[in-house]
């Protein structure tokens, strides 16, 4: 009887790899000595497809990016709600990989769907009326605050212990030990909250720029850009 073939060693079977790695053990698990060892193949074999590790974590976080909904930027809604609708659609994704959050945090780079997503969110903010240095700050703001909410979790930040809460030490986290077991109910709520101020906030400046004529505001030099990560 024929023994079974190996599936082919590929681009996606080596990166789905990686993000299963980067998943359950963190960015250190990733060598490429230890992909050859999952993928039952030898190390040179993978320099037929990435030549750095580099390489390969760039490949999967782009990956978990392109999971990341844009085409709220050009379906004709407001710019609020598509930001709003981008804004859960990314945290979404870096929720579900909360380990390669890091990486990502460096920027787009040449990543391909990192830097179509950072086009996608700077031409709808552009295309909404706000001058392109702003459009670029409310790019990287948006970006600063999903990432912060998809690295880690407030609620489980506390023990479950009442008496790690002592009123006479903290009169105010009566309640504390509570909040692990509601870790979903309260991150998620933090999220909501935030996002909404967020947008709220951007609204009124929104306005002020109508207002005055939008440019002029001491905008400052910056290029023009969208988020990317």
């Amino acid at each position: 009887m024929a023994r079974p073939r190996k599936p082919l060693l590929s681009r996606e079977r080596i990166v789905a790899t990686a993000l299963a790695l980067v998943d359950g053990e963190g960015l250190q698990a990733v060598s490429t000595r230890r992909l050859a060892a999952e993928l039952g193949v030898s190390g040179p074999s993978l320099y037929n497809h990435f030549t750095t590790k580099d390489e390969i974590l760039d490949a999967v976080a782009d990956a978990v990016v392109g999971e990341v909904d844009v085409s709220m930027f050009d379906d004709g809604r407001d710019w609020r709600d598509a930001l709003v609708s981008w804004a859960r659609s990314y945290r979404g994704a870096l929720a579900a990989h909360p380990n390669i959050v890091p990486f990502l945090a460096q920027g787009p780079g040449r990543r391909p769907a990192g830097l179509r997503m950072a086009d996608a969110v700077f031409g709808g903010m552009t295309a909404a009326g706000w001058p392109p240095a702003h459009a670029t700050r409310v790019g990287a703001l948006m970006r600063y605050f999903v990432a912060g909410s998809a690295l880690g979790s407030f609620a489980r930040g506390f023990v479950g212990d009442p008496t790690a809460y002592d009123p006479a030490d903290y009169p105010h986290l009566g309640q504390a030990h509570l909040l692990a077991e509601r870790q979903q109910q309260v991150d998620e709520g933090a999220f909501e909250t935030g996002l909404r101020a967020l947008v709220d906030g951007l609204s009124l400046q929104f306005a002020a720029l109508g207002r005055t004529g939008g440019p002029g505001l001491g905008l400052g030099p910056e290029a023009g850009a969208g988020a990317g990560a």
